[in-house]
């Protein structure tokens, strides 16, 4: 057995989604090996749902992996670190491809998918399906945010530095009010930011502010934003919400989207800490 096929093996018997779920999931931890055994933490931190997923148990998956240089600059890229990256996937079984992507779309963030190689994938997945983790690097990034070491245990135990949590959180409240989607909604910030007020974590306002001002171009006090978060979560459509973020959740979690409603998340705005 693999290591990849072993780390599969530890979600137990799944299928449908949930399985899609676990290989991308794996997937994830593998790239964040071969990061580190490149050292890319060492200019780097990891944010976004995936990292409040694998180091702090949200209990719902993710799809993508979010980095942040430490500090401006730029001679680092992610280029830099593809080598170390594909040398872990051969070490756990498979061979992956990875492809560099322009997205205007994301302005100051380089993008790049690392895909299986399908002639060299687990035969089991019969060929069909490519498991795709996309991974982005802001070369450019606010900052005014900390960082802590994290333990991932496998598929070896390894550091990686990632955000706090008033910075994850701070990102996500960013992502949630001035996300440019057009036409759709993403239920999985809705269901992060319940999570960081179930949990009494404190939103670092100096760091959002600084994401508002370098991604946005506005300056915001915190009434200003708090207006804000509330007429987002009072005007969307809450079906919506839940409709998008229920794949990335576990049946025996489904029950817990019964009680979301518009009223519901804006009760929820006035128990928010401010750091």
């Amino acid at each position: 057995m693999t290591t990849y096929e072993s780390m599969l093996a530890g979600y137990g018997n799944i299928e449908g989604s949930a399985l899609m779920n676990a290989e991308q999931e794996v997937c994830q931890k593998i790239a964040l090996a071969g990061l580190h055994r490149g050292g890319f933490f060492d200019h780097a931190a990891f944010y976004g749902g995936t990292c409040l997923r694998l180091f702090h148990g949200l209990p719902r998956f993710s799809e993508d992996m979010d980095f942040s240089l430490i500090e401006k600059r730029d001679d680092i890229h992610l280029e830099n670190y593809f080598d170390a990256i594909r040398e872990e996937f051969h070490i756990a079984g498979f061979d992956v491809t990875i492809t560099k992507k322009e997205k205007k779309a994301f302005g100051k963030v380089e993008s790049a998918f690392l895909k299986e190689n399908t002639e060299a994938y687990d035969i089991k997945f019969q060929a069909k399906r490519t498991v795709k983790v996309k991974i982005e690097l802001d070369t450019d990034p606010p900052l005014l945010f900390n960082t802590e070491q994290k333990i991932l245990k496998l598929p070896y135990s390894f550091m990686v530095r990632c955000f706090t949590l008033p910075d994850l959180y701070a990102g996500k409240m960013h992502a949630l009010v001035y996300r440019a989607w057009q036409r759709r909604v993403k239920g999985r910030d809705w269901y992060d930011f319940e999570w960081y007020v179930r949990y009494n974590v404190p939103l670092d306002f100096k760091h959002l502010q600084e994401r508002i001002r370098e991604f946005s171009g506005i300056e915001v006090s915190l009434e200003e934003f708090m207006s804000k978060l509330r007429e987002k979560l009072a005007g969307t459509n809450i079906d919506n919400v839940k409709q998008e973020v229920i794949p990335f959740i576990d049946e025996s979690h489904l029950r817990t989207l019964d009680i979301w409603s518009n009223d519901y998340f804006l009760q929820l705005v006035d128990m928010i800490k401010i750091q």
